[in-house]
């Protein structure tokens, strides 16, 4: 196995790689922690739009801690997050049973027939989202998700649409911009700190309604590192 360790490299995806082959069972990252990482680095190759999200929140809130009407206002931060929702969305596909004969146009659905609506199609269409569909351009967002789809608002469903959105679409949402913003107010970018991969970003309060979020950034063989 050292070998083939050898042959992973040292760059960042090397790095994981290792991790993830790690000798030591409580040091080794998963499948799945690999891939998120990967999506993760992937915003941060795209230097252009961190530095911009990277302005407007020093801009709204220097070195101190993110607050509610400041969230309220991070624009760019939204387009960034929405674009990653629509490249990367957290489902690929949702079912669902028409309770009635229904007609779509020329198709008629038949009573509790079962259809699987696929998130990923919709988001990776041209005719909703552009020619440059398959890449990484947050600028589709700055008018509303209605212009980035040409005015079908429904071809963006990263948390469902109608009386089935997701309830946690606001909660979610919100604690990506507080993450992001600790994570760029406190300047840790540890992308740009080789050796320090892999790690894990959470947000937690130390009560319910309490605006004082911490981040815990979980590094393999370094430990815990907490900001406030």
């Amino acid at each position: 196995m050292s070998g083939e360790e050898d042959s992973f490299g040292t760059d960042f995806l090397g790095l994981l790689l290792k991790a993830h082959h790690d000798a030591n069972q409580n040091q080794r990252i998963s499948v799945d922690d690999l891939v998120d990482d990967c999506k993760t680095i992937y915003f941060a190759l795209h230097k252009d739009w961190q530095e911009e999200a990277r302005k407007e929140v020093l801009q709204l809130f220097g070195k101190q801690n993110p607050n509610p009407d400041g969230i309220s206002k991070l624009k760019t931060m939204s387009m960034n997050i929405n674009e990653s929702l629509r490249l990367y969305p957290p489902v690929a596909a949702f079912p669902r049973r028409a309770e009635r004969e229904v007609r779509l146009g020329n198709l008629i659905v038949p009573a509790n027939l079962e259809l699987v609506i696929s998130v990923l199609v919709l988001h990776h269409e041209p005719q909703f989202c552009g020619p440059d569909v398959h890449f990484f351009k947050p600028e589709r967002f700055s008018n509303g998700v209605a212009k980035a789809t040409n005015n079908n608002v429904g071809a963006f469903l990263p948390f469902g649409l109608g009386t089935r959105t997701c309830v946690g679409l606001n909660f979610a949402t919100t604690e990506a911009k507080i993450a992001l913003s600790i994570y760029d107010s406190s300047t840790l970018l540890l992308h740009f700190f080789p050796g320090l991969y892999p790690l894990t970003l959470s947000v937690y309060y130390t009560s319910p309604t309490a605006w004082s979020p911490s981040v815990a950034l979980t590094i393999v063989n370094c430990g815990v590192i907490q900001t406030r």
